[in-house]
């Protein structure tokens, strides 16, 4: 599946270790975040998709994000495209076999700066197969409420789902694919860090 920018930073997401003790911890927000995909069905039409449980932590160095980091961990069998019978068709083995292959996750080896947003590099794996991707994204915003702090991140790529095992398929009389393989993930992320109690 093809993974658009977005999984929206994070898939989550850890945020960046800083210089002189200025890491600070966050944890993605699942109420207020979002990890989806869009997929073309039929070659005609895109269908779109998330999951219902994730976490991740962001350590977050906000004068230099590029020591940042960040880890995300979705739980498959949480995936929901508004639709019951083609929702344990993805949990199947015909694609991401939530029984044995539990989670996807991602989690960064460095991140860099591009433009005007950054590129969290790291490895990203769905069922057992990982491979290092790049995850564009960037920092909407920082903000302090009477819970702690908040920071919002939007995150994307694409991916071949057939990379990563996931090659269930059906050809057309045409001959496109029933299901393509590009896999656009898009992420909406809000993430706290909180004030001790």
């Amino acid at each position: 599946m093809r993974f658009n920018r977005f999984f929206t930073a994070v898939f989550a997401l850890g945020i960046f270790a800083a210089t002189g003790g200025a890491q600070e911890k966050y944890e993605i927000d699942p109420v207020h975040s979002n990890m989806g995909f869009t997929v073309r069905h039929m070659v005609i039409a895109k269908v779109s998709g998330g999951f219902k449980e994730f976490s991740g932590i962001i350590l977050y160095d906000e004068k230099d994000v590029s020591k940042s980091s960040v880890n995300v961990t979705i739980k498959t069998a949480s995936i929901n495209t508004q639709n019951e019978r083609r929702d344990n068709h993805l949990r199947s083995d015909d694609f991401f076999n939530a029984a044995t292959d539990s989670v996807i996750t991602f989690a960064s080896k460095k991140i860099e700066k591009r433009g005007d947003g950054y590129v969290a590099i790291g490895d990203l794996t769905i069922r057992s197969v990982t491979k290092q991707v790049e995850l564009p994204f960037k920092i909407l915003g920082k903000i302090e409420d009477a819970n702690g702090k908040r920071i919002g991140i939007e995150a994307g790529l694409t991916i071949d789902r057939f990379d990563y095992g996931v090659k269930w398929d059906r050809t057309l009389d045409s001959g496109g694919l029933v299901v393509s393989k590009e896999v656009d993930v898009n992420l909406a992320v809000e993430a706290v860090s909180r004030k001790p109690q």
